[in-house]
């Protein structure tokens, strides 16, 4: 019983030093704060915008009904569906109302995604105001529907690729990194005829090359090609790029492996969740735009599913790119220093 308990404690303070341990409070404290930043309730949502063609007939009770509820509902005016749908690609509008094409006399609510939990609020929304200015009647939006059509495996498959930029990023590349420093191989590397910069390259592009791979893989199984496949291989070099130099940079900053995944983990779960959970909260999309996450997750949705046209997109690409270059920057300087080699 005393080698059993010796034993225990043993293990117990080495989870200390090499901080797992501190992965036990970290991952219940983040959930905690990933519930109170997501839509709890109606009262907290922002004010919906919604688009309505100028040159369209609505019903005089409608626009009554919109004007009476300002405080939840805001109205954006379009002069044609092409802007709406502009609009609703850049997250301008949650939604646009135009003639429904099966019944002319009812509305069709053209949103981005039909499971999305703003087209479910939109729609109790509109049978919320429609009950209360008329009973008994025709339902003013006769159908929803979806800018971004497709199955399941192109709904979720950027969420997939995040998931595996990610996990070579902040799983693979800081603990393999950690690994050579930690077994004095990067010393004796350096020792070799070959510079910090090459072997800071070299790393890079593994890194690269297993986003690739992974990112072919999914394609493959999913069974779907983008539209616009340069913009799309670039935007995933460049993403890799930059997530591959963040992950080298953390496995630089630690001392051995197990520190390396700890911290790996603290990075990888705060830049997964947020970005994929942002289609499902208002909230949480207004606080995301400067996460590097979201910049490679939001562009990625909108070469997939809207070919890639989009303005929006420049400063995604200038934002990893820039990113990545700092942060190779400051790989360069701790390998230069030595640090904790």
């Amino acid at each position: 019983m005393k080698n059993i308990l010796i034993l225990f404690l043993n293990d117990f303070a080495c989870s200390i030093k090499n901080k797992s341990f501190y992965l036990i409070f970290f991952i219940p404290v983040f959930i905690f704060g990933i519930f109170h930043l997501l839509d709890r309730n109606n009262s907290e949502m922002n004010k919906f915008k919604i688009g309505l063609i100028r040159q369209a007939n609505y019903e005089p009770k409608l626009m009554k009904a919109l004007q009476l509820t300002e405080k939840n509902l805001e109205v954006v005016w379009v002069n044609n569906a092409e802007e709406g749908q502009n609009l609703l690609k850049e997250h301008k509008v949650y939604g646009f109302l135009e003639e429904s094409l099966s019944k002319k006399e009812q509305l069709a609510l053209v949103v981005l995604k039909k499971d999305s939990p703003q087209t479910l609020l939109l729609a109790q929304l509109f049978s919320t105001l429609q009950n209360a200015a008329e009973k008994n009647n025709v339902s003013w939006i006769s159908e929803i529907r979806s800018l971004r059509e497709g199955n399941i495996q192109k709904q979720t498959l950027p969420t997939w690729i995040l998931m595996a930029v990610l996990l070579v990023a902040f799983i693979i590349l800081p603990a393999q990194v950690a690994e050579e420093k930690e077994k004095k191989l990067l010393l004796a590397l350096l020792q070799a005829p070959i510079s910090e910069f090459q072997w800071l390259m070299a790393k890079t592009g593994i890194g690269i090359f297993l986003t690739l791979i992974s990112v072919v893989l999914l394609h493959i199984f999913s069974q779907v090609i983008p539209t616009n496949l340069f913009a799309y291989i670039a935007f995933i070099f460049i993403g890799s790029y930059c997530f591959s130099n963040f992950g080298i940079f953390l496995g630089l900053l630690c001392r051995n492996q197990a520190s390396a995944r700890t911290l790996g983990i603290v990075f990888y779960l705060p830049l997964l969740v947020p970005a994929a959970l942002s289609d499902f909260s208002l909230k949480m999309k207004g606080l995301l735009s400067l996460l590097p996450s979201y910049q490679f997750y939001e562009p990625l949705q909108i070469i997939i599913f809207d070919d890639g046209r989009s303005t929006g997109l420049i400063f995604s690409w200038l934002f990893l790119l820039f990113l990545g270059s700092i942060l190779l920057g400051l790989s360069y300087w701790l390998i230069k220093k030595r640090w904790l080699m």
